[in-house]
């Protein structure tokens, strides 16, 4: 009973935050989907879903994913076997370097991709602006580290053995390959291609921004129908549908990664010396690292770049409101909100994001304990299987009467920024706490010390680092929010992807010119946190 008693204090804080502010925002979402005029309308759901327009939104959403997917996959397949299994120099410093699109506010990647491939850009030949290509190109820069980072740490830990053993047997690469290191990896591969994508089927920035309203996925239609069209119910039902559809990925995903490995031993494997064979590798890596940094550095040189020529104009006018005051507020003064709401988000997150994973790493003494950590693992990891732009428009329609009437409240955007990195912070420490051995604990704890003096003894040493990278993560991801944000901030107090998504609307080489400068500092903050992220070598951090 005292076991029980524990853990349903321990749970009764974030079981609270995330019905209020993700189940609440979420039910109301369902509900305007399923109710006309306050009268239960399950047809009108079904006629939104017949229409010939949603068809088509719904098979883009789908194929352009899979594109993405595939894409991913081949290429992040080879970069991850050279960057975890060659003695590449400088191979971790290349890692950290792929890892930061995976956290680039995506209304950047959106700019740096419009600004590559629009007609007076360096590959504006190839004639791509505005086409589905394009979309998908964005969203392969943007997934393509979960591929390398989830495929090359199991790739990293695999016993060389095996295929040292076929090799010697006669077997030529390609057997070697199909036969014992393919099967060896198919968990994390499809795992991660599970992952992949489930967020280029929740993409919203970059599509939003690349496609416009000539291509809509179902996440860019529900923003659409929402702000444009004002049709709720529609997009009620498109959430709907999303939500139902994400959900189920988000559990083939949870249960892919828990199929057991068989095949091979984990070791910790040295890298090898870099043979003639692996060319074909490495020259895909190089071709990787292209895609990465083409569009980085077009963002940069034309943050540089204004009507008098190579000048800083363009940062300077951050002081100011853009052309035919296409903004509210300054640059500047957007960017001093994004800092102060990602800190608040932060915090959030990582309070929230600590008890969780204390509450689900702690050994459970019968089978009805552990079955409920692992459904309050599964609760807790719901923000993750539903897009920001649905959660966004829940707070919308939901937390706007009493007793829960945030609409003029400074805290609704940090709490639905909190709410996206809360998975990332759980996925972040629920690996290294669970690691620790819990003979440590009863140690620390026949010596006479409280709960909390082992917690400080034992685990604080453990976890003051994957603390620190969970910070970092959850501070990139709520620096760059847009979907949930896009909703809910207030125009005379907007963030910074706000503010670059205004400017792009806004003719006027001025204002695009703002757009770029305040994306290059977007992108930079960004790249800086996840550079000393990966500076603290945390195991794990970024696996979902």
């Amino acid at each position: 009973m005292r076991r029980w008693l524990t853990l349903a204090l321990l749970a009764a804080g974030p079981v609270l935050v995330v019905a209020v502010f993700f189940v609440l925002p979420v039910g109301g979402m369902v509900a305007r989907g399923f109710v006309s005029d306050g009268v239960l309308d399950p047809g009108g759901v079904l006629q939104v879903l017949a229409r010939p327009r949603v068809a088509r939104v719904a098979w883009f959403t789908v194929w352009s994913a899979a594109a993405a997917t595939a894409i991913s996959v081949l290429l992040g397949l080879p970069a991850a076997f050279v960057l975890h299994r060659l003695a590449l120099p400088g191979r971790k410093m290349i890692r950290a370097a792929l890892l930061v699109p995976f956290v680039l506010p995506t209304v950047v990647v959106g700019v740096a991709f419009r600004l590559l491939l629009g007609e007076a850009g360096p590959l504006g030949f190839l004639g791509l602006d505005g086409t589905p290509v394009a979309i998908v190109i964005g969203l392969v820069f943007f997934n393509l580290a979960v591929v390398i980072r989830a495929v090359g740490a199991a790739w990293e830990s695999l016993d060389a053995r095996p295929a040292e053993a076929a090799a010697a047997l006669g077997a030529s690469p390609v057997q070697v390959w199909w036969t014992v290191t393919l099967p060896a990896l198919r968990p994390a591969i499809v795992s991660a291609a599970s992952i992949v994508f489930l967020f280029c089927a929740t993409a919203f920035g970059i599509v939003l921004t690349l496609g416009g309203v000539r291509y809509a996925t179902v996440e860019t239609e529900i923003y659409l129908l929402t702000t444009t069209l004002f049709d709720l119910q529609a997009a009620a039902a498109l959430s709907v549908l999303q939500l139902v559809v994400v959900v189920a990925l988000l559990g083939l995903a949870a249960r892919l990664r828990a199929v057991p490995d068989a095949t091979a031993a984990r070791t910790s494997s040295r890298p090898r010396r870099i043979r003639s064979g692996d060319v074909p590798a490495l020259a895909v890596t190089v071709l990787v690292l292209g895609l990465v940094a083409a569009p980085i550095v077009t963002l940069v040189l034309g943050s540089f770049r204004t009507e008098a020529g190579w000048s800083l104009g363009n940062y300077r006018a951050l002081t100011g409101v853009g052309s035919n005051d296409a903004l509210l507020v300054p640059v500047t003064e957007a960017l001093l909100t994004s800092v102060r709401t990602a800190v608040d988000a932060t915090w959030m997150a990582l309070l929230m994001g600590l008890a969780v994973a204390v509450l689900v790493t702690r050994r459970s003494q019968s089978r009805s304990e552990r079955r409920v950590r692992s459904l309050l693992d599964g609760f807790f990891m719901l923000p993750l299987g539903v897009s920001a732009v649905t959660l966004g428009f829940g707070f919308l329609i939901t937390l706007d009467r009493p007793p829960v009437d945030l609409r003029d409240s400074a805290l609704l955007v940090p709490i639905a920024q909190a709410l996206v990195a809360l998975p990332l912070v759980v996925r972040t420490l629920v690996p290294v706490l669970a690691g620790i051995d819990d003979r440590q604990r009863q140690a620390a704890a026949s010596l006479g010390a409280s709960p909390w003096r082992a917690l400080l003894t034992v685990e604080l040493p453990v976890v003051w680092k994957p603390l620190l990278a969970a910070s970092g993560f959850a501070f990139a991801a709520s620096l760059g929010e847009f979907g949930a944000t896009s909703f809910l901030a207030r125009d005379d107090n907007p963030t910074v992807p706000i503010v670059i998504f205004r400017l792009i609307g806004h003719p006027g080489e001025l204002n695009f010119g703002m757009a770029l400068a305040a994306s290059v500092v977007l992108a930079g903050t960004t790249a800086v946190v996840m550079l000393a992220v990966e500076r603290l070598r945390v195991p794990n951090v970024g696996a979902f």
